[in-house]
């Protein structure tokens, strides 16, 4: 691995491209856009920076040997005293964990998840369109994900199924709760993190004076804000309403989540004006899409194209890609797909979803009768899909190294 002192070369890299990527969101970076110099410097030292504590407990596990993963998945299944003689550096990252921050408010968690549930049907879309397809735009942590092969071609859809396993847990009825699924997966995949953090720092030749850290803060700031803030922006694009209550519960939720996979407390977006500044100047300050920005996309975009549908199989294959293309160019900004070598296409479908939407949260979920019908509706959407994408088959998320 190649070290340096100074920043990462990659900060503030395409300037001009990033400006055109990130217009659409300039308009909230209140009260300026650019990055004052405190900020900017943040932004700087978040490329250098990683989740200490996970960093040290990958580090007792490969190197001094004094931890095994066997006994990590006992204690975060079933609690730290299950595990005989557990060695301290598991107890002391156990023990972080637990150690709820006294910000937490689990009546606002039930509620966000709740308001999230009742998304329905475009919450898949709004994430792989919006959120996933997105992210792609920031090719510094890219070598990462192309290196695993697990989000191209045929595993694109597995890899989906996987994220929809945690964010369903994280959204479930108690979740979030110590034992709960949300729980489980967040902390699973903090360590997965720290796992691909020492492989590629220690073991490949990943230029950390380029790109940073192989998981930094930057990176993983970024990540949160798709999953929170620049989703309730796409959602209301597409029609769904929230009210200020139950969007503040959704951030909350989100930082709750952040906190837990390790996100240091400066990036989680607590508020939507500050978290909008934030995904802003994050986005301007990315280096541009490059060749495994176009590979990553193209497998995401072209995936109902390799969609078994049944009946009318091609018609529906044809359909659900040009939806896609809509859907894409819509959240995106037609900058935004264009950089990824995506096809731009006119907004028909978020046009007709918004109707719909505006039928459904803006009128019918104005009153107690049809918020309910909203909720059953939406949670049934959200099984269906978790159901349909693999057969049936209810994927889990990545495994942890042997």
């Amino acid at each position: 691995m190649t070290h340096t002192t100074d920043y990462p070369t990659r900060y503030m890299r395409d300037r001009a491209h990033a400006a055109r990527i990130t217009a659409p969101l300039r308009p909230f970076a209140w009260p300026s856009p650019d990055a004052t110099e405190q900020e900017a410097d943040r932004l700087r030292r978040a490329l250098l920076e990683r989740d200490e504590p996970s960093a040290a407990l990958v580090r007792a596990i490969r190197e001094d040997r004094t931890v095994t993963l066997a006994q990590f998945r006992q204690a975060l299944a079933e609690g730290i005293d299950s595990v005989p003689a557990a060695p301290e550096p598991l107890r002391e990252y156990f023990a972080l964990l637990e150690d709820t921050p006294a910000w937490v408010d689990r009546d606002k968690i039930a509620l966000g998840a709740r308001t999230l549930r009742r998304v329905g049907s475009d919450v898949g879309d709004v994430l792989a369109y919006g959120s996933l397809l997105g992210g792609y735009n920031n090719s510094g942590p890219l070598p990462v994900l192309t290196s695993s092969g697990r989000l191209t071609g045929e595993r694109t859809r597995r890899r989906i199924a996987e994220t929809g396993t945690w964010w369903n847990g994280c959204v479930a009825d108690g979740g979030l709760d110590r034992f709960g699924e949300g729980f489980t997966l967040s902390v699973h995949v903090r360590l997965m993190h720290a796992f691909v953090d020492y492989h590629h720092e220690h073991e490949t030749d990943w230029d950390s004076g380029d790109r940073g850290l192989p998981v930094n803060q930057f990176d993983q700031a970024g990540t949160l804000g798709l999953f929170s803030i620049t989703f309730l922006l796409h959602t209301r694009v597409l029609g769904v309403r929230y009210t200020r209550r139950e969007a503040d519960a959704v951030l909350h939720l989100w930082c709750y989540v952040g906190w837990l996979m390790g996100v240091d407390p400066t990036w989680l977006p607590f508020a939507e004006r500050t978290g909008l500044r934030m995904m802003y100047q994050i986005g301007s300050s990315s280096p541009a899409a490059d060749e495994n920005s176009y590979t990553l996309a193209a497998s995401l975009v072209e995936l109902p194209l390799r969609t078994r549908y049944g009946r009318f199989d091609r018609l529906r294959r044809r359909y659900e890609y040009e939806r896609g293309l809509s859907l894409a160019t819509t959240l995106l900004g037609p900058a935004g797909v264009r950089a990824l070598k995506v096809p731009v296409r006119p907004p028909w479908y978020p046009v007709g979803r918004l109707a719909v939407n505006v039928v459904k949260h803006h009128v019918m979920g104005r009153f107690p009768a049809g918020n309910r019908w909203l909720q059953r509706h939406g949670e049934r959407q959200l099984e269906d899909a978790r159901l349909r994408i693999l057969d049936g088959e209810i994927a889990d998320v990545v495994a942890l190294p042997d």
